[in-house]
């Protein structure tokens, strides 16, 4: 057992035994490491530690799954543990219901029936993310944990500088230094227009709405009214959540879930998931076209900050995936 994990577990539920973990997949978070936990008396559970000893991410995840839980009609991992103080920070989770919709999407071929089922579930998504921004803030802010209250314990800030805040972590997780001059580029691009993003609303923003991180709880309607939501999505994963626009999480959700490194995916599929959005929200965020074009070139982040675990799945040259970053960048910057 990885060390850092059982240190965790053995603080955690000093009373349980454990009697394997098991693999969750691959992560290009190189901060965390998560795992799966089997007890010994056939409970399971999901240990994710601080590999570096910062506890802040445990505390904002844990804060924020405890508030969305109490507040919003969207399942949500059930907390069982948390210390973002101890030796090895640590948040152990219950597992949610359902599969994981990257499953559940490759399963469907591309037929024109599976392409209606695949839209069916993007709107789910949509909609989702809707009833996640339905609920808006005084004003933006990273979280720090919980309040005395139990709700969010913001530092908070102007948009702009929230933003800003959110490059910085996916600099502290990236794993490559090759396009390090990225993060120079899309800082210089926020603070270059910080008129346009001043006056954004302020909700609650899951931060990393990829395929991996959504669990689709499937019942006979497509709803659910069971406590995981009523669309029957439940997201994953909540470390990177702040409070900020909630056009920064459509434009990830899409670009996470329907493009690749430089290319994108079917226009159906995107306004699939926008369609759901705005059936619950009655449109999409308020500025969205505006602001999209500055929130793509954040996104380069996604691939300028990671290209060695791309060119591990793309199996190209990593000379070629730096000459496409490098021209993704620009257009972005241009389209801007």
């Amino acid at each position: 057992m990885n060390d850092a994990v059982a240190t965790a577990l053995g603080e955690a539920f000093p009373e349980r035994s454990v009697e394997r973990l098991t693999d969750v997949g691959p992560s290009w978070n190189g901060a965390n490491e998560t795992a799966g936990v089997v007890f010994a008396d056939g409970g399971r559970a999901f240990c994710k530690v601080a590999v570096d000893d910062d506890g802040t991410r445990i505390a904002r995840e844990s804060a924020v799954l405890r508030y969305v839980a109490a507040e919003r009609p969207i399942g949500v991992p059930e907390v069982l543990a948390a210390d973002p103080d101890a030796t090895v920070p640590y948040l152990v989770t219950a597992p949610v219901p359902g599969r994981e919709l990257l499953g559940a999407w490759e399963e469907l071929e591309s037929e024109a029936e599976s392409d209606a089922e695949r839209e069916a579930l993007l709107r789910r998504v949509g909609a989702t993310l809707a009833t996640l921004h339905a609920e808006r803030f005084e004003s933006h802010g990273e979280i720090g944990g919980s309040d005395a209250g139990g709700g969010l314990d913001l530092d908070r800030a102007p948009w702009p500088d929230v933003l800003l805040q959110t490059i910085e972590r996916t600099r502290e997780i990236g794993t490559s230094e090759r396009l390090a001059d990225h993060y120079d580029a899309a800082i210089d691009c926020v603070e270059s227009n910080r008129d346009r993003l001043r006056d954004a609303p302020a909700a609650l923003l899951h931060g990393d709405v990829a395929m991996p991180n959504l669990f689709v709880v499937d019942t006979e309607s497509g709803r659910n009214g069971g406590g995981h939501g009523d669309d029957g999505i439940v997201p994953i994963d909540w470390e990177l959540a702040h409070v900020g626009d909630p056009a920064r999480d459509l434009v990830r959700a899409e670009d996470q879930l329907l493009n690749g490194f430089d290319d994108r995916g079917p226009e159906r599929y995107a306004a699939a998931l926008h369609a759901g959005y705005a059936e619950r929200a009655g449109g999409l965020p308020e500025g969205f076209a505006e602001r999209r074009p500055i929130y793509e070139v954040v996104r380069m982040l996604g691939r300028s900050g990671f290209v060695d675990q791309w060119t591990t799945y793309l199996d190209e040259p990593m000379a070629d995936l730096l000459n496409r970053a490098e021209a993704e960048l620009q257009a972005r910057l241009e389209a801007v």
